[in-house]
């Protein structure tokens, strides 16, 4: 019934539309406040005035970040049957990261202000850059857009446009100086960039830098009751060492024939020199990855087959077509022959939200090489053993709660001129799927609504609610995301039929119990993600 309705009475604001750093700043802390407000995230430590770039996940939160988790384990692994999962332990024997490279090559180019004392990293500070230069692109763009309607071609546009053509002509300029500066090695020149650009301090303006530094990201910590080196072991920084250590486990015990997938979901830990913008840059994070393995020699086919299933996966949910795009890496990391990022219009603007990486051969002979151990598979059709290359697909659980959470926030001017907070979050992801609100806390409406509840909620997360108007309910349920109301009233007792409230379209229609069921998993069943 309501298939095509979602989205009727509104629509999310368009990525491409240009906002100011103020517009931006505002939105991101309307949904820290909103965040913090209905139980979606906490400062960690709280009531000792929280730690720096830690947060807690409330009642709503672990729900909705449990869901996201879902869709991804459904969708890499259920979906898949050639891919399998895997959780592997946090700390690793400490030649593991020796082996991957982190040891002497996980680093961030981070560089301080004299006058501030502010760290910022490099890299960052160089794209904040350039992405005020798309800004003034898109500015442009959504002039012409205007202006010609629907005879508008943007690609013609920016393609002959004055203004767009000198404005990419100095984003290319900016990123090959910064790419030829990052592969040599080069930190003199990557500062001499900041220089020539007028890249100033964020929070201050001043452009009294210090040099460039490399700073390795990996937390230390040690193992048993003895200090000393000998017990130095790491928090590991990334999840995909955990598979390739566990590649030939898994491809032995489960008979995985290439090519396969190893899928898993959990902590990692990175000493970030900043990290800010709420969660979306943390030094405690959840990944979910997936590595899959391939001949070697047909890598570049599965790197273009994973780009376009991870970019659909993400257009399902129905955040925005022009919220995402692919950026290639400047420079690529040590392992990789070809890497992009999926990014997405966070309020901050384009930022990553998931890695495609082609890895090659590198990590499975990395720790051949380390570990003295073979591991290698025998391809029963080459007839001969090889180490197996890997396409790699790493998404930040954070940060996809960030984006759906930003991008589901809103304020709604109604047709009687009143206002609502609502949060069109996608039916399946969100936290409460049915809110059931007895009209009345008596007349048997409250008992009639617990046997109603009891019918939904081993099937879906249910909330009950007798308190306030009926207005007043909704609104609540609005403002947490809940897709469906479900309303019990005298009638009820006669006729066995209830009200459902639909939360993007608002429209109420009489639903027969026995049918209550089905009718809510056709709206928030995985099967609208999936269908």
């Amino acid at each position: 019934y309501f298939c095509g309705l979602r989205g009727a009475m509104f629509t999310p604001i368009k990525p491409s539309t240009p906002f100011d750093m103020a517009q931006q700043d505002d939105h991101l802390k309307r949904v820290i406040g909103h965040a913090k407000e209905y139980g979606f995230v906490f400062p960690s430590s709280d009531i000792y005035d929280g730690l720096s770039a830690a947060y807690d996940y409330g009642q709503l939160g672990v729900e909705l970040k449990n869901n996201i988790k879902s869709y991804w384990w459904t969708a890499m692994v259920r979906m898949h049957e050639n891919i399998v999962g895997l959780d592997a332990s946090i700390f690793m024997h400490p030649t593991t990261w020796k082996a991957s490279g982190h040891v002497d090559a996980f680093n961030d180019p981070l560089i301080d202000n004299k006058d501030s004392k502010k760290r910022y990293r490099a890299d960052v500070l160089i794209e904040d850059h350039i992405g005020k230069i798309e800004a003034k692109i898109a500015k442009d763009v959504a002039k012409a857009s205007k202006k010609f309607g629907d005879a508008f071609d943007e690609a013609q546009f920016r393609e002959t446009n004055g203004n767009c053509v000198r404005r990419q002509a100095e984003i290319d300029g900016i990123n090959e100086r910064f790419k030829t500066a990052m592969n040599a090695e080069d930190l003199d020149a990557v500062k001499q960039l900041i220089v020539d650009l007028g890249i100033k301090d964020p929070e201050t303006g001043s452009a009294n830098w210090t040099d460039v530094r490399q700073f390795n990201l990996m937390f230390k910590t040690e193992l048993g009751a003895v200090s000393g080196d000998a017990g130095v072991i790491y928090l590991r920084p990334e999840t995909a060492q955990g598979i390739f250590v566990n590649f030939l486990n898994v491809q032995k015990s489960g008979r995985m024939k290439l090519p396969f997938g190893i899928a898993q979901i959990g902590k990692a830990f990175r000493n970030e020199i900043i990290a800010r913008q709420f969660i979306f840059r943390m030094r405690e994070f959840e990944q979910m990855e997936m590595q899959f393995f391939v001949p070697p020699g047909d890598q570049g086919k599965w790197y273009e087959y994973w780009k376009e299933a991870r970019i659909q996966w993400h257009k399902s949910l129905g955040l925005g077509e022009g919220s995402y795009r692919f950026h290639d890496h400047i420079k690529m990391a040590h392992y990789a022959d070809a890497a992009c990022d999926i990014e997405f219009n966070f309020p901050m603007g384009f930022k990553e939200l998931e890695g495609i990486h082609s890895r090659t051969d590198f990590d499975l002979n990395a720790h051949e090489e380390h570990s003295g151990k073979k591991l290698r598979y025998y391809d029963p059709e080459r007839e001969e053993s090889y180490v197996p290359y890997v396409i790699e697909t790493s998404i930040g659980l954070d940060r996809m709660f960030l984006a759906v959470l930003s991008s589901a926030l809103r304020n709604e001017t109604l047709a009687d001129g009143s206002e609502r907070v609502v949060m069109s979050i996608p039916s399946a992801l969100a936290p409460v799927k049915v809110a059931v609100l007895p009209l009345l806390k008596k007349d048997g409406l409250p008992e009639k609504a617990r046997e109603v509840m009891d019918r939904l909620k081993l099937d879906h997360s249910v909330q009950y609610d007798e308190k306030d108007a009926i207005g007043r309910r909704y609104r609540r349920q609005d403002a947490i995301g809940t897709p469906l109301c479900v309303t019990i009233d005298h009638d009820t007792l006669d006729d066995q039929a209830v009200t459902l409230r639909d939360r993007d379209t608002m429209e109420q229609i009489r639903v027969p119990i026995s049918e209550l069921s089905s009718r809510v998993a056709e709206r928030v069943g995985w099967s609208t993600l999936f269908s």
